[in-house]
């Protein structure tokens, strides 16, 4: 958390001596508009615009991937689920010999199970 701080530091003191070397009034012309101020907000301003557009520009596929992972975490928490039942019903298995009706019980489960 220091190291933050003192990065955040140090940025700030280099954007101060930026724009107090480039203190230079320029115009700049798109089309018909004209924007007049210091070299050095200029040059903050585009770069803040540009960080803007590629923000939006990669938000959709963001959010995309964050409901992609949440519907993965579901599916993968369902089949650690249904792999501790069957570990259950393994070790149920071995432990004691089957009667006709688990025999019947898990022959249905198993026919239940490919046909969906």
């Amino acid at each position: 958390m220091i190291i933050l701080f003192i990065v955040g530091i140090l940025l700030g003191v280099v954007s101060v001596f930026f724009a107090l070397q480039n203190i230079a009034v320029i115009t700049v012309t798109l089309f018909s508009w004209s924007l007049t101020g210091s070299l050095s907000v200029i040059i903050l301003l585009a770069i803040i615009s540009g960080f803007l557009i590629a923000i939006l520009l990669f938000l959709p596929e963001s959010i995309k991937n964050y409901f992609g992972y949440r519907k993965l975490k579901k599916e993968n928490h369902k089949l650690e689920e249904a792999l501790r039942q069957q570990k259950e019903k393994t070790v149920f298995a071995k432990n004691t010999p089957p009667t006709p009706e688990d025999i019947a019980k898990i022959e249905e489960g198993v026919s239940d199970e490919h046909t969906m």
